[in-house]
């Protein structure tokens, strides 16, 4: 079965100090493309994969939230460490590592801009 989630954008206030944000608890860049008419950081995945993937951007009728629908980043095998840079790097950690049962463990964070995700790891 495909993918139920294809995409995803996440709307920031400020693109770079979100791009630094994401890059940080990531552990990998997050690229800024430029097109016409706008400009994108592509979060990061592997083309023709299948993988689902996203986006942060700006506009000025969308803005971040910290209620709303949970999406879960895969920081598989380093958690721990992208837990720990959230808040150097201007976000907060709201739930910390805990259980989800046969599901792995998560921590919830609002990011730099004020969206809430979760971050996740088996």
């Amino acid at each position: 079965m495909a993918n139920s989630i294809v995409w995803v954008d996440i709307p920031v206030m400020n693109l770079d100090r979100a791009i630094k944000f994401y890059s940080a608890i990531l552990g990998t860049r997050v690229d800024k493309q430029e097109y016409p008419g706008f400009v994108i950081a592509l979060l990061p995945h592997q083309e023709g994969t299948g993988e689902v993937s996203g986006c942060l951007f700006t506009k000025a009728d969308e803005k971040p939230a910290d209620h709303g629908p949970l999406i879960y980043l895969n920081a598989q095998g380093r958690l721990d460490q992208a837990i720990d840079a959230v808040a150097p790097n201007g976000g907060k950690v709201l739930q910390p590592k805990h259980s989800i049962g046969p599901h792995g463990f998560r921590a919830v964070v609002l990011d730099s801009e004020g969206n809430r995700i979760a971050l996740h790891s088996m």
